[in-house]
């Protein structure tokens, strides 16, 4: 039975948080069906400028097995949208499984998704995600953290070890190995391997 994976896009969201991990999800179609969520519907312009068509706005979005949240600039601004957060909030509690890659985690941490839970982020914006999440135990140093049913990554490319891990998860190792083969990718498989922690001081 396919699981909805629900990916929430903002204007100015990070292309490679959500195409990279979609990638991933992708090649294994019996297993996934993807969705496209965002408040309005209609087109969203990333950060790099070019649009995507989502498949639902908010009022019609289906329930979703895998939520899972980009950064980007955009997350700057959707921390204040209190329609987003609440969104957020209702639709992780029904989620059998909740996901962020880089500054998305800022987005989960405001609507109090994460709390009481270990998540990470993208370093360099490290200071600025933790500060909307008091009560989450943030990780300074890791590629991506798993805590339960929370996946969250570091920045942008770390969103694709982080989906290769919860297809893991989900599939077994076989699945997630030939999915990484079929993409002719560099599967960082350590969650602790992080240099990006100490180039930006805090570690």
């Amino acid at each position: 039975m396919k699981q909805t994976i629900g990916v929430v896009l903002f204007a100015d969201f990070e292309l490679l948080d959500v195409f990279g991990p979609l990638e991933m999800f992708g090649a294994a179609p019996e297993h996934f069906d993807i969705r496209l969520v965002s408040e309005n519907g209609g087109n969203v312009t990333s950060r790099q400028g070019p649009q995507s068509v989502v498949d639902h706005s908010f009022d019609d979005a289906p329930h979703l097995d895998i939520l899972l949240v980009p950064g980007g600039q955009g997350t700057r601004r959707e921390v204040d949208n209190e329609v987003m957060v609440s969104w957020l909030k209702r639709n992780a509690e029904q989620a059998h499984f909740v996901a962020s890659v880089c500054t998305g985690s800022a987005l989960l941490a405001k609507a109090g998704v994460l709390d009481g839970a270990c998540a990470t982020t993208n370093k360099i914006a490290f200071d600025w995600v933790a500060s909307q999440g008091p009560s989450v135990i943030w990780k300074k140093q890791a590629r991506w953290v798993e805590d339960g049913r929370f996946f969250t990554s570091s920045g942008v490319s770390a969103g694709m070890d982080m989906s290769l891990a919860l297809i893991e998860k989900l599939l077994g190792q076989e699945v997630a190995e030939k999915i990484a083969v079929y993409t002719e990718y560099d599967w960082h498989r350590d969650p602790d391997w992080d240099p990006f922690a100490a180039l930006h001081g805090l570690v």
